[in-house]
């Protein structure tokens, strides 16, 4: 790190859990941000802000007015445009030494693959069942760890995937891709804006902690809010032994 380096990350440096050896990790670090919009974007703000040296941004939409009520990396002035070009502008306005790509497009197949292969951790910020199916797999095809939330309406929730822990559940070993749940979306039921802020934040916060190796993570873990309360609980997750995609009936 250079000097202006070290004043930038101070904060971060001085707190014992992370130090200059978990500030360098996190300069040297590549994170994939699938979804740019209600969670997509805190995790994309704050881990600009932190430092990670390089940002994979994924989204196929553009900037919609009605998106601007919780998307806060976007702008009035970038209505219209991809939310990657958006989202990239904001990055770099905050932090310009970072280095951040783009893709304007759905992955699947081969190129998720080949986009979870390069990088270290992967945060699923999508609203839809069918892609966080399709992260997982290749998650734990590739043995990368991605953290995962979700909300809607007044409750949310956000938990981590690692499977280069042993026994840890993976997302299918909780939901059945085969049971044709009905998809809702916050443009049907609608989401507390703040509440996407504070959830994004805690998958920032835990991408953080997976990248520098500090503190425990909530792999094994579900953690759940209900804004109107303001109630958290934590349940444990348990693996399925008859998953078809981690399979841990095999041992």
């Amino acid at each position: 790190m250079n000097d202006q380096q070290l004043f930038r990350y101070s904060r971060h440096i001085l707190l014992p859990q992370l130090d200059f050896e978990g500030q360098q990790k996190l300069l040297n670090s590549k994170v994939l941000i699938i979804g740019l919009g209600g969670l997509g974007s805190p995790v994309a703000l704050y881990l600009a802000a932190s430092g990670v040296g390089r940002l994979v941004l994924v989204d196929d939409d553009a900037v919609e007015l009605s998106n601007l009520q919780r998307q806060i990396v976007h702008q009035q002035a970038t209505l219209g445009q991809s939310k990657v070009s958006s989202a990239k502008a904001a990055l770099h306005a905050l932090n310009d030494e970072i280095d951040i790509e783009t893709i304007a497009q759905r992955l699947e197949g081969e190129a998720l693959l080949a986009a979870i292969a390069a990088v270290d951790v992967v945060v699923d910020c999508t609203d839809n069942f069918a892609s966080r199916f399709a992260i997982n797999a290749a998650c734990y095809q590739l043995s990368k760890p991605w953290v995962s939330a979700a909300a809607i309406r007044m409750e949310a929730q956000v938990t981590v995937f690692d499977p280069r822990l042993p026994e840890m559940p993976c997302y299918r070993c909780l939901y059945d891709d085969a049971g044709g749940e009905l998809q809702q979306s916050c443009s049907e039921s609608g989401v507390l804006a703040p509440m996407l802020g504070i959830m994004g934040s805690i998958q920032a916060t835990e991408t953080l902690k997976l990248l520098a190796g500090f503190g425990e993570t909530l792999a094994g873990k579900l953690l759940m809010l209900d804004a109107m309360t303001m109630q958290w609980r934590q349940i444990r997750l348990k693996a399925d032994p008859d998953c078809p995609v981690c399979h841990h009936n095999e041992n």
